[in-house]
């Protein structure tokens, strides 16, 4: 502990305590630590050098794709493709249907489908949905969610 030489009462030359904090030894240290944080950082960055195909424009004769078939899927487990409300058991067949009656019948290759579930729907739900659509041939599957402001 420090001791104060001068000023305060009882005599010329009584030592009182001092119980003050010293923070001198304190900001020296960390000043330290934020100078290795410093160094330290920058060397943790690794950079992976990953060679990226150049973007591509489409011509604008290209033929657009195809439009989705959506896939909802409520909190209580219901599934619907567009409006219409359908069963596990039932989706690849009602799919089917939609994809024939919107005019994009044929190789299940080319047909794109998007899933869309409420936040709260559970997991073993949603994975059924898409292993059910994974057994029948559809693997050009996207999800759908909210945009974030």
């Amino acid at each position: 502990m420090a001791a104060k030489l001068s000023g305060g009462g009882g005599g010329r030359y009584s030592l009182n305590q001092n119980s003050e904090i010293n923070v001198t030894p304190f900001v020296d240290i960390l000043l330290v630590l934020l100078i290795i944080f410093m160094v330290a950082v920058p060397m943790a960055t690794v950079a992976i050098k990953v060679d990226l195909p150049p973007a591509t424009i489409p011509p604008p004769d290209a033929p657009k794709p195809k439009e989705p078939v959506f896939i909802s899927i409520q909190k209580s487990g219901a599934l619907f493709i567009a409006d219409k409300q359908t069963s596990l058991d039932n989706l690849e067949i009602d799919l089917d249907a939609k994809f024939t009656a919107t005019g994009q019948a044929g190789p299940k290759d080319d047909q794109r489908v998007m899933i869309r579930a409420d936040a709260d729907v559970l997991y073993a739900d949603f994975m059924g949905v898409l292993n059910q659509l994974q057994t029948a041939g559809w693997y050009k599957v996207g999800l759908i969610n909210e945009d974030i402001h």
